[in-house]
């Protein structure tokens, strides 16, 4: 039996695996909220095991091992900073929650910035969803076949079709229940992956794997603190992450946070290890995918695997969280229907599956994105200030603009003050974000300024 076919059971058999063990939502809270047939929310637990593995996108992990070949361990540490988004956001939500009494991210912008404010946020969240689904799907695509070949394809629309249909059974209950087998499978099988590699390299591996790579800008720093810096808004326009902030009790939720940053962090750094290995073999290209050529069919499966439980666990996350969104923070209170909610789910299967035909850059995903968002910084940070709408209009505003200014290869080259890849990416959010903050507090000090005169 080929590779091939051994993947091609390992896609199939664990689709169906999950369609058959997960239950069939049986009311609004089991499908939007993952409560269980007893009404009982997740707990610690559960709750740590499906952020960790939800954020431990197929994605994220190639892009750790690719940054690992190209920069060393300085890259798989500067893409694992994303990670701390988790402690970001878990105390942002806590307080979102016990101090201002709000239910969801939803319920505080409309309170504070009103319906506008809840729109373009929206449409955020919506573009986040949406290249969740290709940016991950393409990754299980390239262990099938070359970009743009018909195994190519194939794999990936049989991956999205298996995954949506058990999606659309339960839920975000069932994205929960999967996301703890997933999260136990992605820890063994990284812990035979490394099992594998360390010996290669002989006495004092692990050394050698941190003393990898140079600790310049050039060297992959630029990325380290352009991450650094949006992880302050980043995690706010990731609905997989902050639905997940409001379905258990605010200390559960807190705690399941804190861990998720430290054992997310870890994961990816541990993974980068992959990308290490192919720098010191000579390799080129993908480096997870290189790397499991070179070490025979078990480790290549088991690479394989690896990206299908993550791929498979972000993407019913994205498709539960867009569902909730359209249905349930859009839509009206009093006409929600789980068959609304499946609806959704295959609008955006159809929706994010079709870039894929374009063949777009992985990471893009991640830094065009995280670039846009920067605005949310202040409105977040600063929840607590009376800011005006006009405060969150210019805010997001700018920091759409500036990602739109890197998106398009357009941003100033004369603001850039490093060398290296990434240079553009940090410059850009360093004078974006200091330009958010600005356009944040002016409306504030004219709202003040006005109230002193009355």
């Amino acid at each position: 039996m080929d590779t091939i076919t051994l993947q091609w059971l390992l896609v199939l058999g664990s689709g169906v695996l999950f369609f058959f063990i997960t239950p069939v939502a049986k009311n609004i809270s089991e499908f939007f909220s993952a409560s269980d047939s007893e009404g009982k929310k997740p707990n610690v637990l559960m709750l740590t095991a499906s952020l960790v593995i939800s954020w431990i996108f197929a994605k994220s992990i190639t892009n750790a091992a690719n940054l690992g070949l190209t920069f060393g361990i300085v890259g798989g540490i500067s893409y694992a900073v994303y990670y701390l988004s988790f402690v970001v956001a878990g105390v942002v939500i806590y307080q979102l929650r016990t101090q201002g009494g709000f239910s969801s991210i939803h319920h505080f912008l409309q309170t504070r910035f009103g319906r506008s404010a809840v729109i373009i946020f929206s449409i955020l969240i919506g573009f986040r969803l949406f290249n969740e689904v290709w940016s991950n799907t393409m990754v299980i695509g390239s262990y099938f076949g070359e970009s743009g070949s018909s195994p190519y394809y194939l794999s990936i629309l049989v991956f999205t079709g298996l995954t949506l249909a058990y999606t659309l059974k339960g839920g975000l209950r069932s994205s929960l229940l999967t996301d703890a087998i997933q999260m136990v499978l992605f820890g063994v099988l990284l812990f035979i992956i490394l099992g594998v590699i360390l010996p290669k390299e002989g006495d004092g591996a692990m050394g050698k794997f941190l003393a990898s790579g140079n600790w310049t800008m050039a060297g992959g720093l630029n990325l380290f603190f352009a991450a650094l810096i949006q992880i302050f808004s980043y995690p706010f326009h990731d609905s997989v992450m902050t639905d997940r902030g409001f379905i258990s009790d605010p200390k559960t939720t807190l705690r399941s946070f804190l861990w998720a940053a430290v054992i997310g962090f870890f994961c990816l750094v541990a993974f980068s290890f992959v990308g290490i290995f192919a720098q010191f073999q000579g390799l080129k290209g993908q480096a997870a995918v290189e790397v499991g050529k070179i070490l025979g069919v078990m480790t290549m499966l088991a690479m394989n695997f690896i990206m299908v439980t993550s791929a498979a666990s972000t993407l019913d996350s994205a498709f539960s969280s867009f569902s909730k969104l359209m249905v349930i923070d859009l839509g009206n209170k009093n006409l929600v229907s789980i068959q609304k909610g499946r609806i959704m789910m295959v609008v955006l299967t159809i929706v994010g599956t079709l870039p894929i035909f374009a063949n777009p850059e992985i990471l893009t995903a991640t830094t065009i994105s995280g670039t846009m968002v920067m605005g949310l910084a202040p409105v977040f940070i600063f929840w607590k200030k009376n800011a005006p709408s006009l405060s969150f209009h210019l805010s997001v505003g700018c920091g759409i603009f500036i990602g739109i200014l890197v998106a398009t290869g357009t941003f100033p080259q004369s603001l850039v003050f490093t060398e290296g890849k990434y240079a553009t990416l940090l410059a850009s959010n360093i004078w974006g974000s200091i330009l958010c903050f600005i356009l944040f507090f002016i409306p504030m000090i004219f709202q003040n300024g006005k109230k002193e005169n009355y």
